[in-house]
Formats: C-alpha cells, structure tokens, sequence
C-alpha cells in the first residue's frame, strides 16, 4: 500500500513538474509544443535526443533553455570536419614536475550532465562515433582506463538535413543510439509573429532552475519502473516486428532495408512509458505507443533505393505500418 502511494505521490510531483516545465520552455520557445513535450519524455526516459532542421530554428536555445530550467550542467560541441575524437572524449596530457615527466588525464566537453552537440552532422563518422559509449553506457574508455560520466547525461544534438553543404549522414550505429528524432519545422506566420517578441538572451537569463538532478533521478527512476501490460507489450512488438524487411504486414515493406532493432522496441517502450507519466497517469495505452512510434522509430529504419527515388520517407512507412498494426 505504501509502495502505491508512494507511485501516487511521485506521479503528481512528476505531472506539476512538466506542467512548469511546459510553461516556461513554451514561454520562450515559441510555437513548437509538440517537439518540447518530445524532449521532455525522452529526458524522463534517460534517452538522447536529435533534432532535425535548417539553421535559424531555435535549436540550440531549446537544448540551453532545457539544461538550465533543469538545473543541469551543460557543454557545447560546434561539430565541423576537423573535430577529432579527443575534443570530445578528452585524453591524456603531459606534465614535467620535479619527479620527472607524468601524464594525467584532461576530460574534454563529454564530462557534463547534457552536451549539445550541435550541427553533429557536419563531423566526419569516425569523430561521430567517438560518443557511441558514453551515450550507449555512460562512460567513455581511453587508454584501458574508464571513466563513469556523472548522471543524469544527456545527448541533445542538433542535425542539419543531410541535402544541406558539408554533412555527412550519421552511421546506422550513431543513429540508434538516440530514443527520439525529433523535426524542427519552420514556423507559420502566426507563431512567427510571435517569435519577434522573444529575445534569445533574454529567454536565456531570465530562465531559472525548476528541477535539480536528484529530483530528475527520481522522476526517471518512477519512469523506469512504471508497470506494463502484456497487451502494450505485444503492439510494441507488433509494431517493430512490422517494420522487418521480410514482414508481411505492410506493404511499405519493399521499401525496407535494414528494420528496427531489439534496442528501438526497449526507447518506444520506454518513451511510451514517459508520456502516460507526464500526463499523470500509472499505466501506459496504447496511444502512448502509437503516439511515440514515429519520432521513436524513423530515424532507426534504413529505406532502399527506390524509396529515395518515390519520395518515401522512413515516417511515411511507420505511418503505414500503424495503420495495419
């Protein structure tokens, strides 16, 4: 009984926390709802986070806006062609001193609570791929020694679309290591109007911590143990099975190359488990999962050649498959 109130309690917490978190983050990022209650749940749901768009969109505030309002430390990557491995990781550095040459270990910009990485499509793969263990494990390798990054980490990368000047297309392995793709769409008119009235800056230095890593801890941990039903499990399942390139289950399926992986079905499930959090609620549906599937899944899915060639895009064939599935 204790153990259900104690759920109770958390879940209310968690629930008033995200209402603030919207207030405010909406407040200043203008416009954009959907993609900051994205952010949010794949935050409450330990995942990194890729934000897809066109330069001038608002990325890079959003990421420095969310690591503020969360009271979290924060580092920034500018991602170019000549960026090596050992600018993010850190390594190992050479001292004289009066017992005679030493080396100790200098952690680069890696060693944070949440790293924007921003435009990381503009590195080579290989400097892409240094980040493959922190994000996957939480700790980065070099030299045969590990260090533990402290917790929470978080991911938040900014993307530039791959037709632009000077990107590279982030490897299959990259990719699956961020829960949510999430795409930055221009703004209409209406909301563009209103972003005339936000000063950057000012969003920036009037923003004040609403949360503090022990309670972020808390709020994941209440994620991470929210029950669910075999029904949800079996339609996530269901729907990852969906998107194999042998499925008969959608037609889309000749587009398919390469499908979601163990590791997509545990973030959909995961992610769907951060959105019933954030509305309160103890237990997952199925519009949870739905609603998560494609910011969860398209990034994850290798479409073939003809698919570029009809216009068909990863989130084209998870719309189909929800509509069999």
């Amino acid at each position: 009984m204790n153990s259900d109130l104690d759920s109770e309690t958390r879940s209310r917490e968690l629930r008033d926390a995200v209402l603030d978190l919207r207030s405010q983050l909406g407040s200043r990022f203008v416009g954009q709802d959907s993609l900051v209650d994205n952010v949010i749940a794949a935050i409450l749901a330990r995942g990194h986070v890729l934000l897809e768009g066109g330069p001038g969109l608002g990325k890079t505030l959003l990421v420095k806006l969310v690591a503020k309002l969360l009271g979290l430390q924060v580092q920034r990557i500018q991602f170019t062609p000549d960026l090596m491995p050992s600018d993010i990781l850190g390594g190992q550095i050479l001292e004289t001193t009066p017992d005679g040459p030493t080396t100790r270990f200098e952690p680069g910009p890696i060693f944070t609570q949440v790293l924007l990485a921003d435009e990381i499509n503009r590195a080579n793969p290989r400097t892409q791929s240094a980040m493959l263990e922190a994000m996957a494990e939480g700790q980065v390798t070099l030299g045969g020694q590990t260090q533990v990054l402290e917790q929470p980490f978080f991911v938040l990368a900014t993307n530039n679309p791959i037709e632009m000047e000077g990107t590279y297309p982030l490897p299959e392995a990259q990719a699956d290591r961020f829960l949510l793709k999430i795409i930055v769409n221009a703004p209409d008119r209406g909301t563009l109007i209103r972003i005339l009235d936000v000063t950057p800056n000012d969003a920036l230095e009037t923003a004040e911590p609403i949360l503090n890593s022990t309670t972020l801890l808390a709020f994941q941990e209440h994620v991470r143990h929210m029950p669910t039903s075999t029904r949800i499990k079996e339609l996530v399942a269901d729907i990852i099975l969906a998107t194999q390139p042998d499925s008969e289950a959608v037609d889309g399926r000749k587009w398919i190359k390469l499908g979601a992986s163990p590791r997509a079905a545990q973030g959909l499930l995961a992610a769907s488990k951060a959105r019933a959090a954030m509305s309160g609620r103890l237990h997952v549906t199925e519009d949870d999962v739905r609603s998560m599937a494609s910011v969860a899944l398209s990034h994850r899915l290798v479409l073939d050649y003809g698919a570029r060639i009809g216009g068909v895009s990863p989130s084209d064939v998870v719309a189909d498959i929800l509509k069999r599935v």
